[in-house]
């Protein structure tokens, strides 16, 4: 990983040599589509070379499965936004909207809504999902990769199913949310769950589900319970994670966390100082190996923070080997992802190429190009 002086040094370099803001090479064809107020098309280059982008945080839904909640329970799952109907995913379609975002490949994930449900209707739920995943990533293998379901209200079940989609299936980890009815992924009740995790080399995908705790604040203009509730909910599991010793028993557990990671990255060093802070506000039974910002090590992070300084700041908090390109597809939160990281201008055209779809080829054992 860059530390955070080395990419800093690169940023000042990059902007004293180059003048323009931008790398020489990336003034080809994907930046002078830019410059003309065009988004990227596929195919995407960087200096020259094609680049195979891969869009790590994009979201579908089967009707076979939905159905299993009945019919206002279905409706509950596409709320009233921009495009959310597109969900329930229709190849061609969806194949369009990719080739619009210069998106050559969509890892697809399904957002739990089954984990305060029973165990059974949890199985029957994950069992559709994943068979029709794995039906899709296979007829479509140039263009879809899947992040499996699991009933994790029931671990050993979980185990179970991480195993038959990592074994049989042909799908890439697991998407995962950030609680599962109120118990945090640190209890110990789910450390099989992430032993097994490790073990197949599966990546865990952290999409948030929100902070029910506080509906009442959430109340008010600005659809507060997404705009800041699921980031927030994404900080809360990772230092849970942290500070709850998990990621010292599974040193080589894969975590991925939508949008950038919420709040973890944009105020990261605050962790390292709470414990000396307020010692009595830690468990003395819990010695960490690391400092806490360390652990952002075995982090990756998604590239969904919508401007190119907000990318910069993630990228000298976390570095860009582990960053890659999300989009939240179908929810239309960036149109067009690919442009934020071709006008960050501290970027090199090797980290460029590298968040826009080699870091997570590498990560998810993929070919990186075409």
């Amino acid at each position: 990983m860059n530390s955070r002086r080395h990419f800093m040094t690169k940023a000042v370099g990059g902007l004293i040599f180059c003048g323009c803001g931008l790398s020489a090479g990336a003034h080809g064809q994907q930046a002078g589509a830019r410059e003309a107020g065009r988004p990227a098309r596929l195919p995407v280059t960087v200096d020259g070379r094609r680049v195979k982008t891969i869009d790590v945080h994009s979201h579908c839904l089967f009707r076979e499965a939905t159905d299993l909640l009945g019919e206002q329970g279905a409706k509950a799952l596409v709320p009233p936004i921009n495009n959310a109907s597109e969900a329930y995913l229709v190849i061609d379609q969806r194949l369009k909207a990719m080739d619009g975002q210069a998106i050559d490949m969509e890892v697809l994930s399904i957002n739990p809504f089954w984990y305060g449900k029973d165990r059974d209707l949890g199985e029957k739920i994950v069992t559709i999902q994943n068979e029709k995943l794995a039906q899709l990533v296979a007829s479509k293998p140039d263009r879809f990769a899947a992040f499996a379901s699991l009933t994790l209200q029931d671990p050993a079940l979980a185990v179970t199913q991480l195993e038959t989609a990592m074994t049989k299936q042909g799908l890439k980890g697991a998407a995962i949310g950030d609680q599962v009815a109120g118990d945090e992924f640190s209890n110990p009740k789910f450390d099989p769950v992430w032993r097994k995790a490790e073990e197949l080399g599966a990546v865990l995908f952290i999409h948030p589900e929100g902070v029910p705790e506080l509906n009442k604040r959430w109340k008010g203009n600005g659809w507060l319970v997404n705009t800041i509730g699921n980031p927030l909910a994404t900080t809360i599991a990772l230092q849970h994670l942290i500070f709850d010793g998990s990621l010292d028993k599974f040193p080589g557990l894969k975590l991925l966390a939508a949008h950038g990671g919420g709040y973890l990255a944009s105020y990261a060093p605050r962790s390292d100082h709470a414990c000396t802070v307020a010692p009595t506000f830690c468990n003395p039974n819990i010695k960490l190996k690391k400092k806490p910002t360390a652990y952002l090590d075995q982090i990756y992070f998604d590239s969904l923070v919508f401007t190119p300084e907000a990318l910069r700041h993630l990228a000298a908090q976390v570095g860009t080997s582990q960053i890659m390109l999300g989009s939240d597809y179908p929810y239309i939160w960036e149109l067009h992802p690919v442009d934020p990281i071709f006008e960050t201008a501290s970027f090199s055209d090797k980290e460029r190429a590298a968040i826009l779809g080699g870091n997570a080829a590498k990560l998810l054992a993929m070919k990186s190009a075409t």
